[in-house]
C-alpha cells in the first residue's frame, strides 16, 4: 500500500488521488493527516506538503486542492522531460504540483471560468490551456503519471501498480439514419427540388442502397474484429436545422434500434437539450421504450454541454456514462487524458457518480473542421491510436453512419475505416 500525507484532506485531493491510484494505476493507497503514522510507515509514501525531514517522494502543494470555489489561476507552463507542465515547485522535491495540475485539467476547471462561446454555444477549444500551450494532441496527464511512476519506482523499487489495459471503444452517432429512405413524400420532394438527381429516385425505387446506410458494414467489422461498439441515437421529435433524424415513432427507425440493441446503445440528447432537462428525460424514455432496457450511456448532439448544468441533468436522468468530452471543432484530448474519470462538480465541491469517457477522434472534425483528405485522416487516426495504446489508455472514436456509407461526398472513408479497424482485433 502507498501512504500519502497531507496536513489537510479535501474532496479535491481525495478525488485526484482516487483517479490516479484507483482508476489509472489500480494500486491501493491511504491518505493521512497524522504525521506520526506517516513517519512510522516503512512502505512507499508521498509527502504532500512543505519539505519533509525524511526520505520519501515529496510534492509541494500549489494550493488549488485546498481551495473552494472557482477563481482565475495564474498558470505559467515550463518544460518537464520534453512535455509542458505547470504549478512549478520552488523546492527540491518533485518539479511541480502534479496533483493540482491533474485536477485542473480533468475537472475542466477552466470551463467554469468566464469565456466566450462558439457559434453553437459551446466552450471553444481556442480558449483552452491545452490549445494555447500546444499540448491538445497528447494525453499529457498520462505522460505526467508515467514520469511520476518512474520517480516512485526509483525510490521504492517494489512499487508495481497493476495498471490499466489498452481498450478500443468504437462509437457511432446515428444523427441521420438514411439520406432518402423513410423520409416521406414531402421531405423527399423538397430535397429533390433543392438538389435534383437520379440517385434519390433509384434509392426510393429500391434499385440502389441508401448512401447513408452503413449499418451492415459496421456490424461486420464489429463481429470480424471483436469490437464492442456503442450506438448513440438522436431521437428528437422536434425536427429542425440541427435535429434531422427520422422520427423515433417511424417503424423503420424503431426497427433499426431493435436491430442494433444487441450492442451497447445510448441516447444522443438533441441540440436544445443542453439546458433543458425535460428534453433529456423525454428522449431517454423514448429509447428505453424501444429497447426495453435502461439507458445508462449518453453523448450530447453537437457535443453541446454546459458545466455544471448539463451533467447534473444527466445524473438526475439516470445516466452513468457520459461520452461528450471532446471538441466538435478539432480532434485532441479535451481533458488531456486517455482514461475515463468521474466528474467532479466544482460548483458543489463534490465527486459524482457520472463517469466521463473522453474521446480524441471524430470523423466530422477531420473532414469538416480540419479539412483533411482520407490519407491524412488515416495517419491522424493511427497517431491517436498509438498515443492511447502507449499509455494503456482508452481510445474512443466517433464515426457517423452517413460518413461510412456510399455517399460520393465521403468517397474512400469506409475503406479507410475498414483498414484501420483491421489493426485492432
Amino acid at each position: 500500500m502507498l501512504l500519502i500525507y497531507s496536513h489537510h484532506i479535501t474532496p479535491r485531493l481525495s478525488y485526484t488521488l482516487q483517479f490516479i491510484f484507483n482508476e489509472v494505476w489500480k494500486y491501493p493507497f491511504e491518505i493521512t493527516n497524522r504525521k506520526e503514522d506517516f513517519e512510522a510507515y516503512e512502505g512507499p509514501r508521498i509527502y504532500y506538503g512543505k519539505a519533509p525531514s525524511y526520505t520519501c517522494i515529496h510534492i509541494e502543494p500549489h494550493g488549488l486542492l485546498f481551495e473552494t470555489g472557482v477563481q482565475f489561476q495564474e498558470i505559467e507552463c515550463f518544460t518537464q522531460l520534453h512535455y509542458p507542465a505547470f504549478f512549478k515547485s520552488a523546492g527540491n522535491g518533485y518539479p511541480f504540483d502534479i496533483f493540482s495540475a491533474v485536477f485542473y485539467l480533468i475537472s475542466r476547471y477552466e470551463e467554469y471560468l468566464p469565456h466566450s462561446k462558439d457559434m453553437y454555444g459551446r466552450y471553444p477549444h481556442t480558449e483552452s490551456l491545452a490549445f494555447r500551450e500546444g499540448f491538445l494532441n497528447i494525453p499529457l496527464v498520462n505522460y505526467w503519471l508515467t514520469d511520476l511512476l518512474q520517480s516512485i519506482r526509483r525510490l521504492y523499487p517494489g512499487f508495481q501498480p497493476t495498471g490499466d489495459v489498452f481498450r478500443f471503444v468504437p462509437t457511432y452517432d446515428i444523427d441521420i439514419a438514411w439520406s432518402y429512405k423513410h423520409k416521406g413524400f414531402r421531405r423527399n420532394a423538397g430535397g429533390w427540388l433543392k438538389k435534383p438527381g437520379l440517385e434519390r429516385c433509384m434509392v426510393l425505387a429500391g434499385l440502389k442502397p441508401d448512401p447513408y446506410d452503413s449499418f451492415t458494414l459496421i456490424e461486420q467489422l464489429s463481429v470480424q474484429y471483436h469490437h464492442q461498439p456503442i450506438f448513440f441515437f438522436l431521437l428528437s421529435e422536434d425536427r429542425s436545422r440541427y435535429n434531422k433524424n427520422i422520427s423515433p415513432a417511424h417503424p423503420a427507425m424503431r426497427a433499426l434500434i431493435h436491430r442494433l440493441k444487441k450492442y451497447r446503445t445510448g441516447i444522443h440528447p438533441s441540440y436544445n437539450s443542453m439546458l433543458q432537462s425535460g428534453l433529456i428525460d423525454k428522449e431517454i424514455s423514448v429509447l428505453q421504450n424501444i429497447t426495453e432496457k435502461p439507458v445508462r450511456d449518453s453523448r450530447q448532439h453537437y457535443l453541446r454541454f454546459n458545466l455544471p448544468e448539463t451533467f447534473r441533468f444527466l445524473i438526475r436522468a439516470g445516466i452513468v456514462n457520459e461520452f461528450s468530452m471532446g471538441y466538435g471543432s478539432i480532434n485532441g484530448f479535451r481533458a488531456s487524458v486517455a482514461h475515463p474519470f468521474y466528474w467532479y462538480n466544482l460548483e458543489a465541491e463534490q465527486i459524482t457518480p457520472l463517469k466521463i469517457h473522453p474521446f480524441c477522434f471524430m470523423d466530422a472534425n477531420s473532414y469538416f473542421e480540419q479539412k483533411q483528405d482520407v490519407a491524412t485522416t488515416f495517419q491522424e487516426l493511427n497517431d491517436y491510436y498509438e498515443k492511447c495504446r502507449s499509455v494503456h489508455g482508452c481510445f474512443i472514436t466517433i464515426f457517423h453512419n452517413h460518413m461510412l456509407g456510399s455517399d460520393k461526398m465521403f468517397t474512400g472513408w469506409s475503406e479507410m475505416y475498414t483498414q484501420f479497424a483491421s489493426r485492432i482485433s
